[in-house]
């Protein structure tokens, strides 16, 4: 089986998530990141996306041009060598606006997919006509959860908690609420005569815009006690930073599925995050304490309740993550390729 990945490969920045699914597909099949040429020239039998807006992203308009062009050439060739395309459902839709053309362009992506992948049971998946396939039928979903990050940090050396530290980390991004959490904290009393003493926030990644940046280091100037790290974190930063903290929150406006939340959990440290469906099933999963929710606008109150709940978990304990190991993870993925496959071999020949 020949599977092409969306991400290109060798890259320092590339999520986690995505290196151990390629490393434990490696010895399954062959298995390749996304090269233009490559995908232009070789057949494969599935190609993999994830997050598929960033197939188009480009730094000019020109680019970016060249990039819808590149893949409606892909689009053709894979509805004519039959090729599978399977799709990973990280998030309900896109946290970017995007034009209109590259909405319809990744709209005819979507129903062209053979296969849906969702990362939690909540997700409905967004196919339509499901183009190609056979008729009255619709392309197939398979549940396979968000695998931990424990392998990736099995050797890491984590530092201890420091006391009333609080932590947010990860692409900054206008969802996330990071401003609402700075006036939050900001709000929190810090004497003696407080149930938080030596409060700190640390924030720490990269802003997706420069007028976020700038409303986030306004905000931050006003209280001494909030420490920002406006850059990308690398491993050892995450690891030192996560370590550290007493809580992790995460007060995003919409969450479907975290991995910031379950690296924190790798690393054995609480989140707190807003309440919903998936948010409350990964608390019942995890075992009690290591997922606090809330529901409403983050408040001083409420950060302060959360520190405390926090000190009730064991320094020795760690949240059950047996249902994220990458072996099961894999095993499950090549399963769905192979679904995707037969599916593809069973839809309409081409005109």
């Amino acid at each position: 089986m020949r599977v092409m990945q969306s991400f290109p490969e060798g890259r320092d920045t590339t999520n986690p998530y995505l290196v151990q699914l390629m490393q434990g597909l490696q010895p399954h099949v062959r298995v390749t990141g996304l090269s233009w040429r490559r995908a232009l020239t070789e057949r494969v039998d599935v190609f993999h996306v994830h997050w598929p807006e960033l197939l188009l992203r480009a730094g000019t308009p020109g680019r970016r041009m060249l990039r819808r062009t590149l893949v409606r050439m892909l689009l053709v060739k894979w509805r004519l060598q039959r090729t599978a395309i399977v799709r990973t459902l990280h998030n309900t839709h896109s946290h970017e606006a995007l034009p209109r053309a590259d909405r319809r362009l990744l709209s005819r992506l979507d129903d062209q997919t053979s296969l849906f992948i969702r990362l939690n049971p909540t997700t409905e998946a967004p196919f339509r006509t499901a183009t190609g396939l056979p008729s009255g039928t619709m392309p197939l979903v398979h549940t396979i959860m968000h695998g931990d990050y424990r392998p990736w940090f099995r050797d890491a050396q984590v530092p201890p908690r420091v006391t009333g530290r609080l932590l947010n980390f990860g692409l900054i991004r206008p969802y996330k609420g990071i401003p609402a959490l700075v006036a939050a904290f900001a709000a929190c009393p810090d004497d003696s005569r407080s149930d938080t003493p030596g409060l700190s926030l640390h924030i720490v990644g990269r802003p997706g815009t420069d007028s976020l940046r700038s409303e986030i280091t306004r905000a931050a100037t006003l209280d001494p006690r909030i420490v920002l790290a406006l850059g990308h974190a690398t491993d050892h930063d995450l690891v030192e930073e996560i370590g550290q903290a007493e809580l992790v929150v995460l007060p995003y406006r919409e969450m479907h599925n975290s991995g910031a939340a379950l690296l924190a959990l790798s690393l054995n440290r609480p989140v707190l995050v807003p309440s919903n469906d998936v948010t409350e099933e990964l608390g019942r999963e995890v075992g009690p304490g290591w997922v606090i929710t809330y529901h409403g606008p983050i408040s001083p109150r409420l950060l302060a309740a959360a520190i405390e709940r926090s000190r009730a978990i064991h320094p020795a304990s760690s949240p059950d993550l047996s249902d994220r190991s990458w072996d099961l993870i894999v095993t499950q993925h090549l399963a769905a390729y192979q679904a995707a496959i037969v599916s593809r071999a069973r839809s309409r020949p081409c005109p």
